[in-house]
């Protein structure tokens, strides 16, 4: 199996950025090497109207950011009385994971989303 636990559960993301539009896509597979276990394993995440995170790696780990950042989102929103804007967004993400930076989570993230005011 090796010691790479980044490849152990895997998965792969694509974001692209068009004039005023954004898109992202991965793959559902839930699997443990080449093992298929299900297809339906969800790593996009969406966060407000505008916001999209998708997170590949470890899926306990998987689970565990998206459930932390959907929180610290839910807090934000209540606390400001605004939706969350993907800067701010990618901001908390960073947080959530150089907090654990010495048992770090096994996930690599994107980020994707437009401004709603300047369509960027």
């Amino acid at each position: 199996m090796g010691d790479d636990m980044m490849s152990y559960n895997g998965g792969v993301a694509l974001a692209m950025k068009g004039k005023e539009c954004v898109a992202i896509a991965c793959d559902k597979r839930y699997g443990v090497q080449n093992r298929t276990i299900a297809t339906n394993f969800t790593k996009i995440f969406q966060y407000g109207d505008y916001c999209f995170v998708s997170f590949c790696g470890l899926a306990t780990d998987v689970q565990t950011v998206s459930e932390r950042l959907r929180f610290r989102v839910n807090l934000y929103e209540l606390r400001e009385q605004r939706k969350i804007k993907p800067t701010v967004l990618y901001n908390m993400l960073t947080n959530i994971l150089y907090e654990r930076r010495f048992g770090p989570y096994f996930v690599f993230s994107l980020v994707i989303g437009l401004d709603p005011k300047t369509g960027r």
